[in-house]
């Protein structure tokens, strides 16, 4: 069951992400400090939920190391700018592993229609210069979708929402 804290949490997060998604497609940058806010939340998330040490805690840890290794490479190959390794990262601090996939996946999803988009977009407007991505749009829309059918439905049953 969610407590207050937890959907407080919960509702930071979400905040934190539609932020990364508009200063992403504003500026094409997600700031450190509000990837640090995200990373630096988990503790608290972790504490407010119970997680015990070992596994719980200890595989957060393992699927944010095993996430930022990947993205890192990623990272290294121009295929993903460094905001959204660390943001990425930083949500796997606080999305169980298994809907942590279910974010990738989705995440991969929407940017390639994202990427297609902005694509087409680039080349009518015959554009010559190099296309930059917002991926962070991706990244939280996936993020939100996990929050919205994963974490949000416990919190209204814990507050009497639910029907």
């Amino acid at each position: 069951m969610i407590d207050y804290l937890q959907y407080a949490l919960l509702i930071g997060l979400a905040i934190a992400l539609l932020i990364a998604a508009i200063t992403d497609i504003r500026a094409r940058r997600i700031d450190n400090w509000l990837t640090g806010a995200v990373a630096l939340g988990a503790p608290l998330f972790w504490w407010a939920s119970g997680l015990s040490v070992w596994p719980g805690i200890a595989l957060q840890f393992g699927v944010a190391l095993i996430a930022f290794a990947i993205l890192a490479v990623l990272f290294a190959m121009r295929a993903m700018g460094g905001g959204d390794v660390k943001l990425l990262t930083a949500l796997a601090l606080w999305i169980e592993p298994v809907l942590f996939m279910q974010l990738i996946v989705l995440m991969a999803l929407l940017g390639g229609v994202l990427t297609l988009v902005l694509g087409s977009w680039h080349i009518m407007r015959r554009r010559k210069d190099r296309l930059a991505i917002p991926y962070g749009v991706a990244i939280s829309a996936a993020g939100l979708w996990v929050l919205a059918a994963h974490y949000f439905p416990a919190a209204g049953d814990a507050i009497g929402l639910a029907a």
